[in-house]
């Protein structure tokens, strides 16, 4: 249905609503909130819509276009900020997108005769990692375009794929497993009350060998690791209703709690503990 107060903007579709971006900006009867945020303000929202979005496509596909709607209001009013501050514009954004697609795709909208042809997904991306990197600076590496604010388990697998299309990788699972096995073992010798940086270390790299041994096994080590955490909070908050009353690390002892985890992972094989938190 169409709010009256629709009328009073110009045009239709996406020049509709980047009108509407552009009067809540609007330093002249434009919204205080809209007016006071900058790109910086504005990163908590983006991240925010982006994990909402996430959330829609593992559960609610049927809210997945209103989700769609809130980044594209983060990209607008980015783009609208930066409009306002003479730098440029969404169809500045539009453009620079437009011109990537065509660049990297060169086996869709390049000469046939000039551009070789791809066999599968694989080989389109490597064509977009060298391409990519054709029009990279001379300080910019393969891994620069990584960005460090990414979840770690993700930025982990992306890295592991951006340098194995260089052919910088484990020829087999086989061999990643074993780099699994030598990383856990270094971990096990190192001790946290002498050398916490070095167990650190350690750590840190059979966690990224773990992530490797998922990317070669065609893993989301991302999603994987949700997938755990959602396990492990189902089957705990099972332990909470088996124990009756409220958790308060007196009235159980650690082999109580074991028991009751016991108890709820057995109804789980029985199919007596829901699947969904």
């Amino acid at each position: 249905m169409t709010d009256a107060h629709d009328n009073k903007i110009a045009g239709t579709g996406f020049e509709k609503l980047k009108n509407i971006i552009a009067k809540l900006r609007d330093p002249n009867g434009g919204c205080p909130w809209d007016l006071k945020q900058t790109h910086v303000s504005l990163k908590p929202y983006l991240l925010e819509e982006s994990y909402e979005t996430l959330d829609a496509i593992d559960n609610h596909l049927e809210a997945l276009a209103g989700e769609l709607g809130d980044v594209l209001l983060q990209v607008l009013l980015h783009s609208q900020i930066a409009a306002d501050e003479g730098r440029f514009t969404v169809e500045t954004v539009i453009e620079h997108l437009t011109t990537k697609l065509i660049v990297r795709h060169p086996h869709v909208f390049g000469d046939p005769a000039s551009n070789p042809a791809v066999k599968d997904a694989e080989d389109v991306l490597k064509n977009w990692e060298r391409i990519k990197s054709a029009g990279k600076k001379e300080d910019e590496g393969i891994l620069s375009g990584v960005p460090r604010a990414m979840p770690a388990l993700l930025r982990a697998q992306r890295i592991g794929e951006k340098v194995s299309r260089v052919g910088f990788d484990w020829p087999t699972v086989d061999e990643v497993k074993a780099k699994v096995v030598e990383e856990l073992n270094e971990f096990l010798e190192t001790d946290m009350q002498s050398d916490p940086a070095h167990c650190v270390e350690e750590f840190g790299d059979l966690i990224f060998s773990i992530a490797q041994l998922g990317r070669l096994m065609k893993l989301d080590v991302e999603a994987v690791a949700t997938a755990a955490n959602d396990k492990f909070t189902r089957r705990f908050e099972g332990v909470e209703k088996k124990a009756g009353k409220k958790l308060d690390g007196v009235s159980f002892t650690r082999a109580d709690l074991e028991k009751l985890w016991l108890a709820v992972k057995e109804d789980e094989k029985r199919g007596q503990l829901g699947k969904t938190i």
